[in-house]
């Protein structure tokens, strides 16, 4: 029966991946439009999607007063996230949008020091700082590179999202449902964007607004998806398999936009992927 449980929790990690990864091509191609815009549509779906549930596993909407610092930085950083994810992903090769977003594992480790103050071993400190040298491969730091901006954007949206899951992962010790930490997340973010589409607000034609809402249903596919994984299989048995989103973004990236990523951003995957594996292998170890 358990190894059911974990072959379910794979298979499902494995649909998250392929959502997460339709959903970066969903938001590419909504075209021009403002990323706030972007950011705004794909959240407005995730909302009405955990107020449904919500209202069907009859959830009261209240939160513990001591919780609010911490349900405000996980929206902060979450917003971030997405803000750097989607200007990467209108700038970059799928691939290197959604890799350089896979780094948040590794910025989990290191905010856990702050939110969860989790104990960071030499072996994983090591493991985290390969990671930032595969990046790095990816970002190609120079002044030369015109990519600079969307990189580094790509790899700030990693670290928000990594800020983000140490907060959600405090939060869930403190006893916070994660259909209300969505529901708050969601409503927060629509409105901080609110300001920023305000000035810079395009009207949305047909398809574009299909694309959007599309990108938000993979979103909250891929979010409900991650979430039932991990119920489960606990994360040290399946969380190395969420990496498959850089091969279906790659594939779905060359398909539908002839992305073909250089030498330097293969490398920087090569190293990444190799140092998630260590880090699966290592968390496997210390756990038996």
């Amino acid at each position: 029966m358990k190894v059911n449980k974990k072959y379910k929790g794979i298979i499902l990690i494995i649909i998250s991946a392929f959502c997460f990864a339709l959903m970066n091509m969903f938001v590419r191609l909504s075209g021009d439009l403002p990323t706030p815009e972007k950011g705004f549509f794909r959240n407005l779906v995730s909302f009405f999607f955990a107020l449904a549930i919500m209202i069907k596993d009859r959830r009261e909407f209240h939160f513990e007063k001591k919780n609010l610092p911490l349900l405000i930085g996980r929206s902060l950083a979450g917003t971030i996230g997405i803000l750097g994810n989607f200007y990467a992903v209108d700038h970059l090769a799928l691939g290197d949008a959604s890799i350089l977003n896979k780094m948040s594992p590794f910025f989990v480790i290191l905010f856990s020091l702050v939110f969860l103050h989790e104990r960071l071993r030499p072996p994983q400190a090591l493991i985290v700082l390969g990671a930032f040298v595969g990046a790095m491969f990816i970002v190609k730091p120079t002044f030369q590179n015109a990519q600079l901006i969307p990189s580094v954007c790509g790899f700030i949206g990693g670290m928000g999202a990594g800020a983000a899951y140490s907060m959600v992962r405090a939060l869930g010790k403190r006893g916070e449902a994660g259909s209300f930490i969505v529901l708050f997340f969601s409503g927060f973010s629509c409105l901080a964007m609110v300001p920023f589409m305000f000035f810079s607000f395009r009207q949305p034609e047909l398809y574009q607004l299909l694309m959007l809402l599309l990108a938000g249903l993979s979103a909250a596919g891929g979010q409900f998806a991650i979430t039932a994984a991990y119920t489960h299989s606990p994360s040290r048995e399946i969380s190395i398999y969420d990496y498959t989103q850089i091969i279906f973004a790659s594939g779905l990236g060359f398909i539908v936009f002839g992305d073909i990523p250089d030498l330097y951003s293969i490398i920087g995957y090569f190293i990444i992927i190799i140092m998630a594996i260590l880090m699966f292998l290592y968390n496997n170890k210390i756990t038996q």
